[in-house]
């Protein structure tokens, strides 16, 4: 006769007790796993998450990412909890989630501060890469990561992601921000690779991204990536939001001159950019 006991329980608990006792325990412990995974129960777990403070989807890959206080713990239980459906997945991941909204509620949480986005680009990047191969990409990556990242890092900047030829940070002050953009594009001009020189496009915006695990999300994003895309052959763009909280003299300090944006007169306003938004290009003089 097999043992009664699921595998789970410790060998020397299994062993301890007496043949009748095991045939109870695992009788009960069976009874709660199968409960444990009914799909009705998980299924209205779930409803009740829904209906607690915070993120309901609080828990799935994308928050776990992110470092400290709640998502930290999420993080470590996610190496715990199966991801099969679980009633205690769901009372774990739920438990944590009030936690969370408690903390950003206390304002230890994201959402609320004010923060410089800064997305980059490199222009031409697709085509000059089909043709060079991948060795020579991965050297000019490598090249291009190192011209651009270590100014953002100087300045307290935080790199949130790498996307190809491309990169987000962030930054809690618009003047270093600024100041990091233009010291990578100085840095950028002395990368080359067997004659070809890379150019980078910027886009700038200030506003009070959503933290989700180490990645900012909304509106906010979507609009200094944008200012990117308005960047063309290389040019930086920054926002009126960014242009307003700079601080009086950084332009000057910094030797830039700003230039409003007008589209076309048969463009239209680019999307996810509110109408009355204004655009500026900015250079070193």
């Amino acid at each position: 006769m097999s043992d009664p006991i699921p595998s789970e329980v410790p060998g020397d608990v299994r062993d301890a007790a007496p043949s009748g006792v095991r045939s109870v325990i695992g009788s009960v412990l069976n009874t709660a796993s199968d409960l444990n995974g009914h799909q009705q129960i998980v299924e209205a777990l779930r409803r009740v998450r829904r209906l607690l403070p915070g993120d309901p989807g609080f828990g799935d890959p994308l928050s776990l990412s992110g470092p400290g206080g709640a998502r930290a713990v999420a993080r470590v239980a996610d190496r715990f909890l199966d991801h099969k459906p679980a009633a205690t997945r769901e009372m774990s991941l739920g438990a944590l989630q009030v936690w969370q909204a408690a903390l950003e509620k206390m304002g230890r949480g994201r959402g609320d501060q004010e923060l410089t986005i800064v997305f980059t680009d490199l222009v031409g990047f697709s085509t000059w890469s089909l043709h060079a191969g991948d060795g020579a990409t991965l050297a000019l990556l490598r090249a291009v990561a190192q011209a651009v990242e270590t100014p953002i890092t100087d300045r307290y900047g935080h790199v949130v992601k790498r996307m190809g030829d491309g990169l987000m940070a962030v930054f809690t002050s618009p003047d270093a921000a600024v100041a990091a953009v233009f010291a990578a594009q100085e840095a950028l001009a002395h990368v080359n690779l067997d004659g070809y020189r890379p150019k980078m496009r910027v886009g700038l915006h200030t506003g009070t991204p959503r933290q989700l695990g180490d990645d900012w999300l909304g509106v906010d994003v979507t609009i200094a990536a944008r200012m990117m895309g308005l960047g063309g052959d290389g040019n930086v763009m920054m926002s009126a939001a960014t242009l307003e909280e700079l601080a009086p003299g950084t332009l000057e300090e910094l030797n830039l001159e700003i230039r409003p944006w007008r589209r076309g007169f048969f463009a239209t306003t680019p999307n996810g950019v509110p109408q009355d938004l204004g655009i500026w290009r900015v250079w070193q003089a």
